[in-house]
C-alpha cells in the first residue's frame, strides 16, 4: 500500500502543480474557449489511450503492428515473422464523443469502444483533461474442443479507464490511467476475474515533428502464480502531414486493454521485446 501511495503522489503531484503561466506562449499551445490543445499528438501514448479525440465527423483508421521478440534473431527476423495486427476504425460522433470498432490477429478479437471528454485543461483554469473510455471485447480463438462447456459469455471481457492528462510544459505532458477491467474467463485459477491496473505515461517533444514516448502498467492484483509481466513501452511519434506513425518497443504484443495489461509475455531484462508500429490515417 506504501509503494501505491508513493506512486500516486509521484504521478499526480506533478499534474496539479501551477506551470499553467507560460504555456500562453507555447508553439503547440492555442486559444479556443481557453482550452489547451496538443497535449498527446496521437490517440495512444504507445499502448495505453492518450486524451486526445478524433475530431467530430472525421473518421480515423490506424493500423497497428506487434512483431515477434526481437531476441530470437534471424530465425524469425528479428520477429517480423511473427507478427500480430490490430485494425481500428474510429469516428468522431462529437467534438467530445468517439466510437470505435476493431479486430485485433491475437485471439481473434472483436473490439468495441467509446471515448469520451468530461473536461478539458485550460488556459489559467482547469489543471488536467479528464476522458472516459469504455470498451468490450468479444476473444472468437477460444476453442471449446479445448474448453469444455465454453459459453458466448466467457468470450467477452470488458474495460473502463479513467485518462488523466496534463501539459506541463510545451515539450512535456503526462497522464495517469486508473483502470478497472474484467475478463468472464481466466485460464489461471488463482486469478482473479475483475482486475486492477493503474497506467501511467507521457509525452516529451524532441522536435516541431518528433516526440518520445513512453508508458507503463501496474497490475494490481495479478495472481501470483502469474507468469506474465507489468507492460512497459517506449516509442517514437512522427508527424507525417495527414497522419501519426507511431514506433516503439515493448515487452506486451496483445494490443487490447485487459490483453497487453494481463498477458504481457515479454521481458525486458532478458531482451524479450516486441518491435512495432501504430500508422494512423484520418478522413
Amino acid at each position: 500500500m506504501k509503494h501505491l501511495l508513493f506512486l500516486f503522489l509521484l504521478v499526480l503531484v506533478p499534474l496539479f502543480i501551477n506551470a499553467q503561466d507560460d504555456l500562453l506562449n507555447e508553439i503547440d499551445t492555442d486559444e479556443t474557449d481557453t482550452d489547451v490543445i496538443a497535449v498527446f499528438k496521437g490517440l495512444k501514448i504507445v499502448n495505453f489511450e492518450s486524451t486526445k479525440l478524433v475530431a467530430h465527423k472525421e473518421l480515423t483508421f490506424i493500423v497497428s503492428h506487434r512483431f515477434g521478440s526481437i531476441d530470437r534473431g534471424f530465425d524469425s527476423f528479428f520477429g517480423l515473422d511473427d507478427a500480430v495486427t490490430r485494425l481500428n476504425f474510429v469516428y468522431g460522433v462529437t467534438e467530445w464523443l468517439n466510437v470505435s470498432v476493431s479486430r485485433s490477429s491475437y485471439q481473434k478479437i472483436y473490439e468495441g469502444a467509446l471515448k469520451y471528454r468530461l473536461i478539458s485543461q485550460k488556459v489559467n483554469g482547469f489543471p488536467v483533461t479528464i476522458v472516459g473510455y469504455n470498451s468490450l471485447m468479444i476473444n472468437t480463438d477460444y476453442d471449446t474442443d479445448n474448453l469444455p462447456g465454453l459459453e458466448f459469455k466467457h468470450r467477452v471481457s470488458y474495460a473502463t479507464q479513467l485518462l488523466i492528462s496534463r501539459k506541463m510544459t510545451d515539450k512535456l505532458s503526462l497522464e495517469i490511467i486508473p483502470t478497472y477491467f474484467h475478463d468472464n474467463y481466466v485460464s489461471n485459477n488463482e486469478q482473479d476475474n475483475s482486475q486492477f491496473a493503474l497506467g501511467v505515461g507521457g509525452r516529451y517533444k524532441l522536435g516541431r515533428r518528433f516526440s518520445l514516448n513512453m508508458d507503463y502498467g501496474w497490475h494490481l492484483n495479478r495472481a501470483d502464480s502469474s507468469p506474465f509481466k507489468n507492460p512497459f513501452s517506449i516509442g517514437l511519434d512522427l508527424e507525417t502531414g495527414g497522419h501519426v506513425f507511431q514506433m516503439h518497443f515493448t515487452n506486451a504484443q496483445p494490443m487490447n486493454t485487459n490483453y497487453f495489461l494481463s498477458q504481457a509475455s515479454g521481458d525486458w531484462g532478458e531482451g524479450i521485446i516486441y518491435f512495432g508500429f501504430n500508422l494512423s490515417r484520418t478522413f
